[in-house]
């Protein structure tokens, strides 16, 4: 794990974890072109709104989904409970633009908590700060003054709304801040106030910027709205990248959109599990979405490939649920590591038909090889600078990736020359490496 400090024990269940849904569904739905179809093409706000008022999907149906999701070997979820387009998915009293109140007369987010709990699954809530409808989020404070701090007080009593009726919730989920910095929202109260009501929970670090020099680096500030100091992980969007903290990387299926899309293309199950399997690596989680159609179905091609990362999670999990960051030496060419206590696990992207796997760079000593995917012990030899593990199947044992566990007489460590990676490090750690050779341009073989 990345983070500095120790966890407490509330929280442990998150790195523990590695593996959530992300689900993505509103009345956007209904046009298949993403969830931020009104902004994006600028729909008539009337239009919208009439059409997301006569939404009625019947089709949905809580107790499937948390069935889909711990099939595939996912430990939480995270339900948009209003989106940036200002429509509620359960029982707000500050608004009739609800699941209630309009065609559905339901409470999704009810019927969510109480299927996804039942499941044995944490649940997540996401907000989005943002509403698209009203002038006041656009005009800012300095453009709209009272507009806008009636429209905050709207967004914290939504807030309080959600976690006072649901009972215990493991995450709250925010985005939307943008351009507003953490201060115009008051998000440090409204921080306050959710750990005076879910003192355990867990929040994500989008509650606007309030310290620039802490923020992401690389990125223009004013448009990240993401915070440093106000949230308890880090939410790193499409794109893997390890923190010094707990975080998660948020992921589609698709090749690009969150909300149901007619037409868009899916990633195969190696892709995905390739996202899980380099998360977990670097001591993080993933987040993977999914965008029901607009009667709340899950889409058959996600119903598919998260069946099959189920699948190689039932055999597998032990190398992914509660690892450690784990690359601990050179393997890219086979593939990538995870580490947990004494064992290092080899997940091998690339099975090259030779029936050995060659590891550089392992100074601790290897007491056990297991083929994780059969079950079977494989023979190894190790020398000072290699772990040659052989006897494998010449083709794969499974249609993913296959694992290696390796049982070391310790935690796994580097030899010193293999604490970097290629490209990376003091390059002179290699000088007595080339020297063993010689000096000289000219060929020493004889």
């Amino acid at each position: 794990m990345t983070t500095q400090q120790p966890l407490p024990p509330h929280w442990r269940w998150f790195p523990e974890a590695r593996f959530g849904m992300f689900i993505h569904w509103g009345p956007y739905a209904q046009y298949g072109r993403g969830e931020q179809v009104l902004f994006r093409e600028h729909l008539d706000q009337n239009e919208y709104e009439q059409r997301a008022c006569t939404w009625d999907p019947q089709g949905f149906d809580a107790v499937h989904w948390a069935q889909v999701a711990k099939d595939a070997g996912m430990k939480y979820a995270v339900l948009t409970t209003r989106h940036h387009d200002g429509y509620c998915l359960w029982d707000s009293k500050l608004t009739d633009y609800t699941s209630v109140q309009q065609a559905p007369k339901r409470d999704f987010v009810a019927e969510y908590v109480e299927a996804f709990r039942a499941a044995g699954l944490k649940v997540g809530l996401y907000y989005s700060l943002a509403d698209w409808r009203i002038p006041a989020y656009w005009n800012g404070p300095s453009g709209d003054p009272d507009g806008w701090a009636a429209f905050r007080e709207y967004v914290h009593g939504q807030v309080r709304e959600l976690l006072s009726h649901y009972g215990k919730i493991d995450v709250i989920w925010f985005d939307g801040a943008w351009p507003q910095t953490a201060p115009e929202w008051h998000s440090a109260e409204l921080v306050d106030m959710i750990r005076s009501l879910q003192p355990d929970i867990l929040i994500n670090n989008r509650l606007g910027v309030d310290d620039a020099a802490a923020d992401v680096p690389g990125a223009a500030v004013p448009s990240t709205g993401r915070s440093r100091n106000l949230g308890d992980y880090g939410t790193p969007e499409h794109e893997i990248k390890a923190e010094d903290r707990l975080w998660e990387s948020c992921q589609v299926t698709t090749w690009r959109l969150w909300g149901y899309t007619h037409g868009e293309r899916w990633r195969p199950a190696d892709v995905l599990l390739d996202m899980l399997v380099e998360a977990a690596g670097k001591g993080g989680n993933l987040l993977l979405n999914v965008g029901p159609d607009a009667a709340g179905r899950l889409p058959a091609e996600f119903e598919d490939r998260v069946a099959q990362l189920g699948a190689w999670l039932d055999v597998h999990g032990e190398a992914i649920y509660g690892v450690e960051a784990g690359d601990v030496c050179e393997f890219v060419t086979y593939g990538r590591q995870s580490r947990k206590g004494n064992n290092l696990y080899l997940i091998v992207r690339f099975w090259d038909n030779n029936g050995e796997v060659n590891l550089g760079g392992l100074a601790t000593k290897v007491k056990r090889a297991v083929l994780l995917t059969t079950g079977e012990e494989v023979p190894f030899t190790q020398t000072e600078d290699h772990v040659l593990i052989h006897g494998l199947p010449l083709t794969p044992p499974t249609d993913l990736f296959p694992v290696i566990k390796l049982e070391c007489d310790g935690p796994p460590q580097p030899r010193p020359w293999a604490k970097e990676r290629l490209w990376q490090g003091d390059p002179r750690r290699m000088v007595a490496w080339a020297e063993a050779r010689g000096r000289g341009v000219e060929t020493i073989y004889d």
